[in-house]
């Protein structure tokens, strides 16, 4: 079966089982986005507003952000897929809590193993602390970090959240001259391809 039939699948089927407490007060779900064949995952947050009403991850003033510095790197959003690690909108926009990450993290993982991404790129210290928890973003953003997951060797980099840099010039900078990285850190995966192959 392609695998982008079997991602709708997989959305269509979470959307009706998964259990987070965020339903009774999101308008929807909100399911990643993207192409099922994409080498980078990018994972942020949760929904926000534009989100919660559009049904889909990153279109309001953070995901224009993450569209101009995609561009900067000569990539587009049908390149990529990017999904959050709670998929109903917190209220208020509040941070999610332990329990709604969690109610939302088998959806996460099953969406990351289908897609089988050569890079995956945390979006903000949330996402990132979901795998690694004792980390901290203002000490690890922009430096890759690559760990034994899903039985093979994966690439993680962590980055500033947009909404972050929105708010903020000298993060935005930040994350500008981290996102460069990306295209590099692709060929040199690609140089070593042993790297991304199962773990013996």
């Amino acid at each position: 079966m392609d695998k982008s039939i079997e991602l709708k699948k997989l959305h269509t089927k979470w959307l009706a089982e998964c259990v987070c407490k965020l339903k009774k007060t999101a308008t929807r779900g909100v399911p990643g986005d993207g192409s099922a064949h994409a080498e980078i995952v990018f994972i942020g947050e949760a929904p926000g507003a534009k989100e919660d009403k559009e049904g889909r991850p990153f279109v309001g003033a953070a995901g224009k952000f993450l569209a101009e510095m995609l561009a900067d790197v000569k990539m587009k959003r049908e390149d990529i897929y990017i999904t959050n690690i709670v998929k109903y909108r917190p209220p208020d926009n509040r941070d999610p809590l332990p329990k709604e990450i969690a109610a939302c993290a088998k959806w996460l993982e099953e969406e990351i193993k289908l897609i089988n991404p050569k890079l995956i790129v945390f979006l903000g210290r949330h996402s990132m602390n979901h795998f690694f928890p004792k980390e901290k973003i203002s000490t690890v953003h922009g430096k890759l970090i690559i760990e034994p997951k899903w039985g093979k060797r994966q690439h993680f980099l962590p980055l500033y959240h947009p909404a972050a840099a929105l708010y903020n010039g000298s993060l935005r900078a930040t994350l500008k001259e981290d996102f460069a990285k990306i295209p590099l850190i692709l060929k040199e995966i690609a140089k070593n391809p042993s790297t991304i192959f199962p773990l013996p």
